[in-house]
């Protein structure tokens, strides 16, 4: 019964990936590493918004801040975690394409 303890650790990232803007966060962060304004100005959303949405992430365990001087730098949380957003992706495109 392992898989009924990890329902709960599938339904976070479920709600991490259920909003279209941290999906987009983590498929942007799975080509590398950004900073907040960085991906705030490339997915045209508010830095405040930005900021609510990467401490979601954080608090889903799937991203982590990475201080760099006096800013932090935003990265997948595991490398495992950006192919497994590719092969779900994958998927997802396979079973429907549109």
């Amino acid at each position: 019964m392992e898989s009924l303890t990890h329902a709960p650790v599938l339904a976070r990232f479920g709600y991490a990936i259920s909003d279209p803007t941290r999906a987009r966060i983590l498929l942007a962060l799975a080509q590398g590493p950004a900073y907040p304004s960085d991906l705030a100005e490339s997915l045209e959303v508010s830095r405040q918004s930005m900021s609510n949405h990467l401490t979601c992430l954080r608090g889903c365990g799937l991203v982590v801040a990475v201080p760099d001087g006096r800013r932090n730098r935003y990265e997948l949380a595991d490398a495992r975690l950006g192919h497994a957003i590719g092969d779900l992706l994958g998927v997802v495109l396979a079973v429907d394409p549109a």
